[in-house]
């Protein structure tokens, strides 16, 4: 087998592709399947909606957004706290946003409906409240917790408001005040709070007291897709911890592919996997998905990083997550010289300039030229004792080319602190979390036909 793969630039599919990658609006539309199953599969269905932006200002966005996700990934931690008691498994509509993914669901009593982003690195839930101080626009109402009947402050005593990583308490009330920023300089500030959430369509599912961080000062132009955030990390404040789930996973659909693709959760959220990969922890910072990255590989030749080069360290640096908020890979920056100068090498095109673009290693191709040849990109993982670790992505999980300047890029930069496995390298892949058996598992699949 060729150690190269063909990459079409048809103008219509690379042209999506292109601009998906770059932050387009992507709607995802959910309808809920019943099953006799302990579980719950959701079917996502893609809907390009893009903004007045030009290619380059799309790309721009995306890379720049990206960046500074990088930046908030390697500074942030929480504390670890006892778990709460169990709790039901629910369903959630999740759909697409500007290079996010956002999850409808509903808060307080009588509820009232939001999006948030669904952000696998990070814990904290928190939506807009009145009265803002200063907030920015949402698609709905900002929610009003006096008009709430269960509503409650949570009080600084509470486990959930010692496992925030900033916050401090009233001397006349006894509130927990909360402050959560990031590394684009957006934030939430508020007070840390009870309320029912309710999940799932058509017939949501009742999930109370769940904290939650009732924001009234929040800053970021990327939350305005949505009401606010939902981190489904690891760590005790995520919802994933507040509903004792075990497993989950998605199934991206190609990015010029419409059609519908699940995500699932509980017993629903199985497969006979291709690729795993060991999770590990962080003690630091354990609201991350630790992946256990060894090795690359281009154009079929094993490359010689630097051993331990993605090594999580003993003072919690280093190490590769895999998360859902992050649009393109990161690679710690003596694994990422290796792998730029493997394709600078490694493809038969002249090297291009593609600072404006944000990206690193781009090539120009020539006008009319209808294919490109890539090396193929394997990750090596650690499979834990058991099944195979060898993860080969399609070229266009890796690859990226506007049809209309020719400019081919990698979407793979480097980082110094932290590695990133970015959703776009996750394209018509069946991704699971395991949590019970600590792995996180890969199968090629046609996401659109499951």
């Amino acid at each position: 087998m060729s150690d190269n793969l063909k990459t079409s630039s048809m103008e219509t599919t690379w042209r999506l592709i292109f601009l998906s990658f770059a932050f387009s609006i992507i709607i995802f539309q959910i309808r809920a399947h019943p099953t006799p199953k302990v579980g719950f599969r959701v079917d996502l269905t893609r809907v390009d909606a893009n903004g007045n932006y030009t290619k380059i200002e799309l790309l721009q966005r995306a890379t720049r957004r990206s960046h500074h996700r990088l930046a908030r990934l390697i500074a942030g931690s929480v504390k670890s706290v006892a778990a709460s008691p169990p709790t039901d498994q629910y369903s959630a509509p999740v759909h697409a946003g500007n290079g996010e993914f956002l999850m409808d669901l509903s808060i307080g009593t009588p509820p009232a409906a939001f999006s948030a982003i669904v952000d696998t690195g990070s814990d904290l839930i928190w939506t807009q409240c009145l009265p803002c101080s200063d907030c920015f626009n949402q698609p709905t109402p900002i929610f009003n917790p006096k008009k709430s009947s269960s509503y409650s402050n949570l009080p600084c005593s509470s486990s959930f408001c010692a496992a925030l990583p900033t916050s401090s308490c009233s001397i006349s009330s006894g509130l927990c005040n909360y402050l959560y920023t990031y590394g684009d300089s957006s934030s939430t500030e508020g007070v840390l709070a009870a309320e029912t959430f309710r999940i799932g369509s058509p017939d949501p599912t009742a999930a109370p007291a769940i904290a939650f961080g009732c924001g009234d000062d929040n800053q970021g132009a990327g939350f305005s897709q949505g009401g606010g955030l939902v981190g489904l990390g690891r760590g005790p404040l995520s919802l994933i911890s507040q509903l004792k789930l075990n497993r989950f996973s998605y199934c991206l659909t190609s990015l010029d592919d419409s059609k519908a693709s699940p995500l699932l959760f509980g017993e629903l959220a199985e497969l006979k996997a291709s690729t795993t990969a060991k999770l590990l922890k962080n003690e630091q910072q354990p609201s991350f998905y630790y992946l256990s990255l060894q090795g690359i590989s281009v154009g079929g030749k094993k490359l010689a990083i630097p051993n331990g080069t993605f090594d999580l360290q003993s003072d919690g640096s280093g190490g590769v997550i895999i998360d859902s908020g992050t649009s393109i890979t990161y690679l710690e920056e003596a694994g990422y010289k290796k792998v730029k100068k493997a394709f600078l090498d490694g493809v038969n095109l002249p090297a291009a300039d593609g600072s404006d673009v944000g990206l690193d290693v781009c090539f120009s191709t020539p006008a009319g030229q209808d294919e490109v040849e890539v090396p193929k990109l394997v990750l090596h993982f650690d499979a834990g004792g058991s099944g195979v670790g060898d993860l080969e992505l399609p070229a266009e999980n890796y690859i990226v080319l506007d049809s209309s300047t020719g400019l081919l890029c990698l979407t793979v930069m480097g980082s110094s602190g932290m590695s990133i496995f970015g959703n776009f390298q996750q394209q018509n892949l069946h991704v699971l979390y395991d949590l019970e058996q600590e792995a996180v598992l890969f199968q090629p699949t046609q996401c659109d036909q499951l």
